[in-house]
This record gives structure tokens, sequence and C-alpha cells, in this order.
């Protein structure tokens, strides 16, 4: 089983697990078109938002206008960890989940 390591738009690597594909693909199958997005998703959110549920999560956005079941956001989830960064899972949503917004920062 091999790693794909994924550069987020701060810079950190990302690893893919084959074992975490195989969850995405078995728990989220419309997912199986989307895979090669996950890269992109990464490195360039429009939105990254902090889990309420799990501080070490990070929820990144982008919205998609054509996927099969509508226009959907992709998100991608990754958990962060002080040397380590790896996607948890990812899936299609309606909605933004609430949490302390990173990206885009609002540093008025």
């Amino acid at each position: 089983m091999s790693t794909t390591v994924l550069v987020d738009y701060l810079g950190r690597n990302v690893r893919l697990t084959a074992e975490r594909r195989q969850h995405i693909l078995k728990h989220h199958p419309e997912m199986a078109e989307w895979m090669d997005q996950v890269a992109d998703v990464l490195a360039h959110p429009e939105q990254v938002i902090r889990s309420r549920f799990d501080p070490e999560s990070e929820l990144f956005y982008v919205w998609q206008t054509r996927t099969r079941v509508g226009p959907k956001y992709l998100c991608t989830v990754v958990v962060v960890r002080e040397n380590d960064a790896f996607v948890l899972t990812a899936y299609l949503t309606d909605s933004v989940k609430k949490g302390e917004v990173l990206w885009p920062r609002n540093d008025t």
C-alpha cells in the first residue's frame, strides 16, 4: 500500500495513505471521480475550518458546481499534529461546518 504526500496551502506535507483512500471510496463512493481533486482542495481551499469536536481536525472546502448529486462542497478533513498531518476523509456536502475559521483569515 502506498502513501501519497500532498502539500496544503500553508506548505505542510499531508499524507494520503492507501488505507484512507480505500476508506473514502468505501464510505463515500461518490468520491471516486473526485479523488484526484483532493490535492487541489488542500493547496487552494476556499475555506478552512477547525472542527469544533476535534481541535486536531481541519476541514478544507471548495465549491463544486457540477457533481452527480448537484452543486456541493468538496470537503477534505485533515488531522494536523505537531509533526504529522494526514487526510482522514473526504466527501461532498451541502454546507460548511461551524468552527474556527482558519482560512481565509480575517485579520481586520
